[in-house]
């Protein structure tokens, strides 16, 4: 969501703009014409067959056509790293002296490495992905990832700015709060072991209050399976709804909880945040998420420590300022997130990013 929104800010701002993609929609692929260029939402985007159906996405017609092309731009940007696609446009774009910027998204963080595929991603960054990664300039959309990527490479340059969200057309939204009902927490997002729903669901026996949990999101059915076996083992069954996947209420149902809770063990931004934060409700975040920093600054939710005991302290202390602090953060929250995420504002930080970049000298360290 991010990337397209950037594109199409850039796009409404008489930038050109190219995309090149693959059919990859997750196992299966999408339904498009492969290696046709067409416009989605105003930008030029070609996707390209890929020949490995898992998370390497290798497409050699997309790499040959993006070798034909990559002198066409000032710029090569490239978001996310370790598949192959991300790591030989990176070197085709270094071998002909193209500056690139690289917006790891999460995949360059010490969770990353050490989590899937750690093996192949060692080996990967040995034999060619550090000397790269050398050559790139860092776009990360938090200081906490900037940190991070900093401390596992030396890149040419970083630069900090946040994504891309989009926010709700409506500017107002009316909130209730009823101290004689449950609080109605929400956790939503994709549900996968990364983003600590297993926590979540541990930390819920421990509390003194009364309490609903909404889980919106979907994954991997095996892993949905080992949760709802946790939530029966926690007797917490009835407590819990489950509401799949959400994409055109998406607000409403922010709107409609008391606190939203993102218990990441790992996360470089977490646009659900900002999402959550926009329609007045607070947030209850992990230390490992990007926004930590900004939400404790802003004074626009809590912050907890990674463990199950402080995810369920914390919980119970914020029941305890239930009514007055979730007022002031509901009424002044939305203003805060429209001021910060203006479209305008962000285009002009990504402009100015891509406009030092394009002019500054090209180092070249690949053999």
């Amino acid at each position: 969501m991010s990337v397209s929104a950037l594109c199409e800010a850039l796009v409404e701002n008489d930038i050109d703009v190219e995309v090149f993609t693959t059919t990859a929609n997750g196992r299966q692929e999408l339904s498009v014409t492969p290696g046709t260029p067409e416009m989605v939402n105003g930008v030029r985007v070609t996707y390209f067959k890929r020949i490995t159906k898992d998370h390497t996405h290798f497409s050699p017609s997309l790499l040959k056509n993006l070798r034909a092309k990559v002198k066409d731009y000032d710029v090569v940007h490239i978001h996310a790293w370790w598949n192959l696609v991300s790591v030989f446009a990176a070197l085709i774009a270094t071998r002909n002296n193209m500056p690139v910027i690289l917006s790891p998204r999460g995949t360059l963080s010490y969770y990353s490495f050490l989590n899937r595929n750690s093996f192949k991603k060692r080996l990967i960054h040995h034999l060619l992905g550090k000397k790269l990664l050398r050559n790139c300039h860092i776009h990360a959309t938090a200081q906490s990832e900037a940190f991070t990527v900093n401390k596992l490479i030396k890149p040419l340059s970083s630069t900090v700015i946040p994504n891309f969200v989009k926010l709700p057309c409506q500017l107002t939204f009316k909130r209730t709060f009823d101290e004689a009902s449950p609080i109605k927490l929400l956790f939503f997002s994709r549900i996968e072991e990364k983003k600590g729903l297993d926590l979540l669901l541990k930390a819920l026996p421990k509390l003194n209050f009364q309490f609903s949990l909404t889980i919106a999101g979907t994954g991997d059915p095996e892993y949905i399976k080992s949760l709802k076996s946790l939530i029966s083992d926690n007797n917490i069954g009835q407590q819990i709804s489950w509401l799949g996947f959400v994409t055109d209420d998406k607000f409403d149902v922010l709107n409609d909880h008391d606190l939203l809770i993102l218990p990441s063990y790992d996360e470089n931004f977490g646009n659900v945040v900002i999402e959550s934060l926009s329609v007045g409700t607070p947030v209850l975040i992990s230390d490992k998420v990007g926004l930590a920093d900004y939400v404790a600054d802003k004074d626009m939710g809590w912050i907890f420590k990674i463990n199950t005991d402080n995810l369920s302290d914390k919980l119970n202390d914020i029941c305890a300022l239930y009514k007055s602090k979730f007022d002031v953060i509901s009424s002044k929250a939305p203003d805060i997130i429209r001021d910060d995420f203006n479209i305008d504002k962000l285009v002009s930080e990504y402009l100015s990013m891509y406009n030092n970049i394009a002019t500054a000298p090209v180092i070249q360290e690949i053999a």
